[in-house]
């Protein structure tokens, strides 16, 4: 019974001893720490002591590391928005230089066209592009040429469709560098015309939204769908020969009718004029 009291009290004192003997021996190795010179092997021993028995030496640690890290992330998705961005303005400069590129090539293939077609063999004038359209009124157009290159109110505009000379307009307004180009198919458009089979003589109308209108034409005339139709010599403004379209529908309809009603299809599209040659010699 004594023996095992003995051995007991033993024990106790020897738990005892290491729990104080512990304490000691770590103020004594931190009283050296701090009175050792804080160079090289102290150093790094000062530095893994600390981080293993002070816990928030492991959380600066631990949170200085993962501050690195987002700061890197946070500069791998700036980098990546950079790129990003220069990489959509060089695909939108792409796109506009393929556009200007189809642009110069529809361009070249319609001076193509002039060049083999000039209508300056038979006619004197010049060649001018349409600088702007008015909105409010989409049948004229701005020309970027004027009286300083012979170009004068009434002068007869020409344009090609198709390969294909045609009567676009005529001049009704002029500056020394621009025109004003009255289009076909606009109301105020008026010009005398003949039909090439039967030359039969009318007056050409535009209609502005409905179809151009040959009026005029007797009531017993031999008119058919797809037959040409030219300028008139009878015209005061246009030479004789020019061709303004074809015949695309003839009416009979109406009570009391006195002449057709003749639609035609004009040979240049309004819409679609990009270069106009006016005629300045005023012969016809």
């Amino acid at each position: 019974m004594l023996s095992n009291r003995t051995k007991q009290h033993k024990k106790y004192a020897a738990g005892t001893k290491r729990r104080f003997l512990l304490p000691a021996v770590f103020l004594l190795l931190s009283f050296l720490l701090m009175i050792l010179p804080l160079e090289g092997f102290v150093s790094s021993v000062k530095a893994v002591l600390s981080y293993i028995f002070i816990p928030q030496v492991r959380l600066a640690h631990g949170a200085a590391k993962y501050a690195q890290n987002v700061n890197e992330t946070v500069r791998e998705l700036l980098d990546a928005h950079r790129e990003n961005r220069e990489l959509k303005q060089q695909i939108e400069m792409t796109q506009l230089l393929a556009s200007q590129a189809e642009a110069i090539l529809d361009e070249n293939g319609r001076l193509t066209e002039i060049l083999r077609l000039n209508p300056a063999r038979r006619w004197q004038g010049v060649w001018a592009k349409v600088a702007y359209r008015e909105p409010s009124q989409w049948n004229s157009v701005i020309i970027d040429k004027g009286s300083a290159a012979g170009i004068r109110e009434r002068s007869a505009v020409l344009s090609l469709e198709k390969g294909m000379e045609g009567l676009a307009g005529v001049v009704t307004e002029v500056t020394e560098n621009t025109s004003k180009v009255l289009l076909i198919r606009d109301e105020d458009f008026m010009a005398a015309v003949s039909l090439e089979r039967g030359g039969e003589e009318g007056l050409l109308t535009g209609g502005g939204r409905r179809p151009v209108r040959l009026k005029y034409i007797p009531l017993l005339a031999d008119v058919r769908k797809g037959d040409k139709v030219y300028t008139s010599s009878a015209s005061s403004i246009f030479p004789a020969g020019i061709l303004v379209g074809s015949v695309s529908g003839v009416r009979n309809d109406e009570s009391f009718q006195t002449a057709l009603t003749v639609e035609v299809d004009p040979q240049v599209r309004a819409s679609a004029v990009k270069e106009l040659f006016v005629i300045t010699d005023g012969r016809k």
